[in-house]
């Protein structure tokens, strides 16, 4: 189903022609309104009258994500905070969060871009919603309730956790759409498989998932275990949150509402921009984006573009679903988790070492996060006691900052690996 005909069949001149001029006014406000833009665009000798068409975009400089922490909190906002209404965070790797601001229109936006998304697993107004995304700094729980909103579907606002609730809602309710992270749609099924629930008697008839990658053999496992068709949404913080786009019932790339985000491939070590169909990095440009515009944004997600009128309709472009990512970011159960994180945690803790390794388990259907803690010679020869109060205070502090639950466990000095190179602090155990 699609929600706005005319923004998403558009031929490739009126989608070009709209991008440049969109992109021709995205410029000129960024370089009266934010002096981080002002100074980028005149390193690279560029005014706003040198943009005129969407092509003039590969003349412009990149925006990545160290930028955007170095100006926090509000050095990248293009208007006053008088017309902001919304605020949202992602975390980061220094506890510093990347902020994305909204105006009135960004919300507009925001639900117009959802709303097409939700369409395209087969929402409508005559459907239940439960939405299993968290509410609050996170963007998903909002992003989904108000796009949900536009269509007029009756919305759950039930947020994460609580699982046996979850699956009595669903049964009680009538819920026909759930929205949630993949390994959370499975762990219901999990739980209502336990409690005797028959998914398969059930309303439901897709979900939109979203927030950490996941594979073709886990959508048939969501697919056969809840009897829902399962497809994949895409979004960052820094672009808009969920809405940048959002699989059809094709399940043949992903759909960029391209309108407001313009997409394009680069390869991440020369930034030399690659044609379509091949392998690289994902750069974004918010065209439409008014209290926080990101100008070529480096996701540092790995996919290629796939141009071409789709068989559900759409002439938007699309996107293969993501590859991987060119940093060392990991993502956890819907959590934005960085290795940094722990390690500023640990240089804190006296009786340990910098020496530390993160290793990740996929146990039943949940991602189990879990670290290796080198003591040192000091510590090795305490009480059985004092180790266990360690480590609970290391875990206790890396859930702090990261948000979820980790298990610490001690290790002898020297029995981590050491590496002449860049030390290998992740071993991810998921088979995805």
């Amino acid at each position: 189903m699609i929600w706005n005909n005319e923004s998403e069949t558009l031929t490739d001149r009126k989608k070009q022609s709209l991008q440049g001029e969109l992109l021709k006014n995205l410029v000129n406000r960024m370089y009266k309104s934010i002096p981080f833009y002002r100074k980028k665009l005149g390193a690279v000798g560029m005014k706003p009258g040198d943009v005129s068409q969407v092509e003039d975009i590969t003349k412009l400089p990149f925006t990545t994500k160290d930028d955007l922490r170095d100006n926090y909190p509000f050095g990248m906002f293009a208007v006053s905070m008088e017309d902001v209404v919304e605020i949202h965070t992602s975390s980061g790797t220094t506890g510093k969060p990347i902020i994305g601001g909204y105006t009135k229109g960004d919300i507009d936006v925001w639900s117009e871009v959802m709303a097409r998304c939700l369409s395209a697993s087969g929402t409508t107004q005559n459907d239940v919603v439960q939405n299993a995304y968290g509410y609050g700094l996170f963007t998903g729980g909002l992003g989904v309730h108000y796009g949900a909103r536009r269509i007029g579907a009756t919305v759950i606002p039930i947020s994460g956790g609580n699982t046996k609730r979850q699956v009595m809602i669903l049964q009680d309710f009538n819920s026909s759409i759930l929205t949630c992270t993949p390994s959370y749609s499975l762990y219901l099924a999990e739980v209502g498989e336990q409690i005797g629930v028959d998914f398969s008697k059930l309303p439901l008839k897709a979900g939109n998932f979203g927030a950490e990658p996941w594979s073709n053999n886990m959508r048939k496992e969501i697919e056969r275990k809840l009897g829902l068709l399962a497809l994949d949404i895409y979004g960052l913080t820094e672009i808009i949150g969920p809405g940048v786009g959002n699989e059809c019932e094709y399940k043949c790339g992903i759909h960029i509402c391209d309108d407001h985000f313009y997409p394009e491939i680069i390869d991440p070590e020369t930034t030399r921009v690659l044609p379509h169909g091949e392998i690289g990095e994902l750069v974004i440009t918010t065209l439409t984006r008014e209290a926080t515009p990101l100008l070529r944004y480096r996701t540092r997600d790995i996919t290629k573009l796939i141009p071409g009128k789709c068989q559900c309709g759409r002439t938007s472009m699309r996107m293969e679903r993501i590859m991987g990512r060119t940093d060392d970011m990991l993502i956890i159960r819907g959590v934005n988790v960085f290795p940094s994180q722990i390690e500023e945690v640990l240089v804190n803790i006296e009786g340990v070492e910098p020496h530390y390794q993160i290793v990740i388990n996929r146990v039943g259907t949940l991602d189990e996060l879990e670290v290796h803690v080198e003591m040192n010679e000091r510590l090795i020869s305490d009480e059985i006691k004092v180790l266990e109060t360690v480590e609970r205070k290391i875990q206790s502090d890396i859930e702090s900052v990261l948000g979820i639950k980790v298990d610490v466990k001690l290790v002898e000095p020297k029995t981590l690996i050491r590496s002449e190179g860049k030390a290998k602090r992740v071993i991810d155990k998921r088979q995805l």
